[in-house]
C-alpha cells in the first residue's frame, strides 16, 4: 500500500492529516483493490499489506468481497526494533500514535496474528495456513 499511496507526490497527505489525508487513504485502498481485482481476474492471487483501521477494513471488504483479512500485531518495543531496520517515513510521535490507535480500536479482521518473535518465514507459514484453511 505504501507504493500506491506514494504515487501522490504534490499535495500528499498522511491519513492523520485531516480530511485530505483521510480521502487519500480511502483512494489508496480503492486503487489497491482495483489492482487486486485485475490480477485476480487473470488467476493471480494477491496479498495487500496495509496498516488497517476499522474504516479501511470495511472498505477492503466492500471493494474485495470474500477477501481474507488478517490483522498482524506486534508489541511496541518489537515494532520499534523492526522499524529501525527500514527507511524512516514517520516521526516518532506518528509511529507511536499509529501503534496506540491500532491497539485501542482494532479492525474487524477474520484473524489476528501476534508476530512478536516470528521471523519472516514463520510469519509467512502462519499466513499460508490461514489462507489455505
Amino acid at each position: 500500500m505504501d507504493d500506491v499511496r506514494q504515487l501522490v507526490v504534490a499535495g500528499a497527505a498522511a491519513p492523520w492529516e485531516g480530511v485530505e489525508g483521510q480521502e487519500q487513504q480511502r483512494l489508496g485502498v480503492t486503487n489497491a483493490c482495483g489492482l487486486a481485482r485485475n490480477f485476480v481476474a487473470v488467476g493471480i492471487e494477491v496479498v495487500v499489506a496495509d496498516v488497517l483501521t476499522p474504516e479501511t477494513c470495511d472498505l477492503y471488504r466492500h471493494e474485495l468481497p470474500g477477501c481474507l483479512i488478517v490483522h498482524m500485531t506486534v508489541s511496541f518495543p518489537e515494532a520499534l526494533r523492526r522499524a529501525a531496520s527500514r527507511k524512516v517515513w514517520l516521526t516518532d510521535d506518528e509511529f507511536r500514535m499509529l501503534h496506540e490507535a491500532d491497539a485501542a480500536n482494532p479492525p474487524a479482521a477474520d484473524h489476528r496474528l501476534q508476530v512478536d518473535g516470528l521471523d519472516v518465514q514463520s510469519q509467512t507459514k502462519k499466513l499460508e495456513r490461514l489462507w489455505v484453511g
